[in-house]
Protein backbone atom coordinates (compact mmCIF):
# COMPACT_ATOMS: atom_id res chain seq x y z
CA UNK A 1 0.00 0.00 0.00
CA UNK A 2 3.12 2.45 1.15
CA UNK A 3 4.58 1.42 -2.78
CA UNK A 4 1.34 2.64 -3.99
CA UNK A 5 0.46 5.38 -2.53
CA UNK A 6 4.26 6.71 -3.57
CA UNK A 7 3.58 6.11 -7.18
CA UNK A 8 0.49 8.07 -7.03
CA UNK A 9 2.27 10.84 -5.33
CA UNK A 10 5.38 10.67 -7.91
CA UNK A 11 2.77 10.39 -10.80
CA UNK A 12 0.25 13.57 -9.47
CA UNK A 13 3.59 15.63 -8.94
CA UNK A 14 4.71 14.95 -12.69
CA UNK A 15 1.22 15.85 -13.79
CA UNK A 16 0.86 18.84 -12.21
CA UNK A 17 4.66 19.49 -13.30
CA UNK A 18 3.41 19.35 -16.60
CA UNK A 19 0.25 20.95 -16.25
CA UNK A 20 2.06 24.08 -14.92
CA UNK A 21 5.07 23.96 -17.42
CA UNK A 22 2.25 24.23 -20.67
CA UNK A 23 0.44 27.12 -18.56
CA UNK A 24 3.57 29.11 -18.83
CA UNK A 25 4.96 28.53 -21.91
CA UNK A 26 1.49 29.89 -23.30
CA UNK A 27 1.46 32.93 -21.16
CA UNK A 28 5.28 33.82 -22.07
CA UNK A 29 4.48 33.74 -25.61
CA UNK A 30 4.45 37.68 -27.24
CA UNK A 31 1.79 38.47 -30.20
CA UNK A 32 3.62 39.33 -33.59
CA UNK A 33 3.17 42.95 -34.04
CA UNK A 34 3.69 44.12 -37.45
CA UNK A 35 4.76 47.61 -37.74
CA UNK A 36 4.68 50.19 -40.84
CA UNK A 37 7.75 52.10 -41.49
CA UNK A 38 7.21 55.21 -43.03
CA UNK A 39 10.20 55.97 -44.63
CA UNK A 40 9.48 52.89 -47.14
CA UNK A 41 7.45 54.56 -50.52
CA UNK A 42 6.81 53.21 -53.51
CA UNK A 43 7.77 55.41 -56.30
CA UNK A 44 5.80 54.55 -59.64
CA UNK A 45 8.23 54.38 -62.36
CA UNK A 46 8.58 56.78 -64.74
CA UNK A 47 7.81 55.96 -68.64
CA UNK A 48 10.23 57.62 -71.26
CA UNK A 49 9.68 60.41 -73.05
CA UNK A 50 7.57 59.52 -76.58
CA UNK A 51 9.02 61.20 -79.52
CA UNK A 52 7.03 60.79 -83.01
CA UNK A 53 8.98 62.11 -85.72
CA UNK A 54 6.92 63.87 -88.48
CA UNK A 55 8.59 64.73 -91.92
CA UNK A 56 6.65 67.29 -94.37
CA UNK A 57 6.53 67.48 -98.19
CA UNK A 58 9.53 70.47 -98.31
CA UNK A 59 11.91 67.67 -96.31
CA UNK A 60 11.23 69.70 -92.80
CA UNK A 61 10.98 67.68 -89.85
CA UNK A 62 8.81 68.21 -87.02
CA UNK A 63 8.43 66.21 -83.53
CA UNK A 64 5.63 65.37 -81.48
CA UNK A 65 6.29 64.57 -77.45
CA UNK A 66 5.00 62.94 -74.80
CA UNK A 67 5.66 61.75 -71.22
CA UNK A 68 4.80 62.11 -67.78
CA UNK A 69 7.56 64.23 -66.33
CA UNK A 70 7.10 67.68 -67.81
CA UNK A 71 11.10 68.86 -67.20
CA UNK A 72 12.02 65.72 -69.27
CA UNK A 73 10.22 66.46 -72.40
CA UNK A 74 11.27 69.91 -72.06
CA UNK A 75 14.75 68.73 -72.10
CA UNK A 76 14.44 66.41 -75.05
CA UNK A 77 13.03 69.16 -76.96
CA UNK A 78 15.72 71.47 -76.75
CA UNK A 79 18.01 68.14 -77.63
CA UNK A 80 16.34 67.85 -80.42
CA UNK A 81 16.21 71.06 -81.54
CA UNK A 82 19.90 71.25 -80.99
CA UNK A 83 20.38 69.13 -83.44
CA UNK A 84 18.96 70.07 -85.87
CA UNK A 85 20.35 73.18 -85.69
CA UNK A 86 24.14 71.29 -86.16
CA UNK A 87 22.55 70.13 -88.91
Amino acid sequence: MGDLRKTYSILLLFLLFAVQACANSESNQEKTVFKKKPEIQFIKPQRPVQIKLKRNGSGSYSWELKGDDPEKVIEVNEKLRGSLEEE
